[in-house]
């Protein structure tokens, strides 16, 4: 299925290549140069994704994220520079839905956005299944076949990835979830021992449940394996 995609890189011969071989499989690709012409595009656009470098002139990556998590929750796939950790976190956590380092094979780089396409399409609803059963645990409700949650009755602002995992969790309450299977079911993906999104996309939702991770409601940290949604 065709979908329309917005790539932010100030590098143009990048931006070309990855435009060109997109298009081979079906994708409609705007391209934008700057920050502030790329956070434009993206509120005014229907785009099914966005390709977000980090290193840009006018806005750099972050401040495009943040202005955009502000008014829309469209699938964000960050693009940062080799090794740097700290770039990775910190986009994470305004709201990236996953990173890559901008050494990324282009078969690697289509793998990502799809995931995060799919990813999206079931969150908005469109690739939802009917009759799922709600979860319930304490005052936590998930809805599967309308893909949306709230705690204590309070509606719950969530990225597309932020929802399939408290989904997974909430599906296994009581059971251990380890950070490898998270991270396959969520990103679908392998789990690398640098890899700390897991553990960033679980503080995000942590804030947003109101949470404690040293005397958790909700989500407990089983120490060197993973996460455990917490029986009431």
């Amino acid at each position: 299925m065709s979908a329309r995609l917005l790539l932010v890189d100030d590098d143009e011969k990048l931006a070309r290549l990855l435009r060109d071989y997109l298009q081979q499989f079906g994708y409609e690709v705007d391209t934008a140069h700057d920050g502030r012409r790329g956070l434009a595009m993206a509120l005014e656009g229907a785009y099914a994704a966005v390709i977000l470098d980090v290193m840009l002139p006018g806005l750099n990556g972050f401040d495009v994220l943040r202005e955009l998590r502000r008014e829309s929750q469209v699938p964000v796939l960050m693009l940062t520079a080799l090794g740097d950790e700290p770039d990775r976190i910190a986009g994470l956590e305004i709201g990236a839905d996953d990173y890559l380092p901008k050494t990324f094979s282009t078969r690697e780089l289509l793998a990502r956005l799809r995931a995060v396409i799919r990813r999206s399409m079931v969150t908005t609803g469109r690739g939802a299944v009917e009759g799922e059963a709600a979860v319930v645990v304490g005052g936590l409700y998930i809805d599967p076949a309308t893909h949306t949650a709230t705690i204590d009755g309070e509606p719950m602002t969530l990225t597309p990835i932020e929802f399939e995992m408290l989904l997974s969790l909430g599906r296994s309450a009581g059971r251990v979830k380890t950070r490898e299977q998270l991270l396959l079911e969520v990103a679908e993906r392998d789990f690398e021992s640098f890899d700390r999104s897991i553990d960033v996309h679980i503080s995000a939702l942590r804030k947003k449940l109101g949470d404690d991770s040293k005397s958790p409601r909700f989500i407990e940290t089983i120490r060197g394996t993973g996460y455990r949604m917490r029986l009431p």
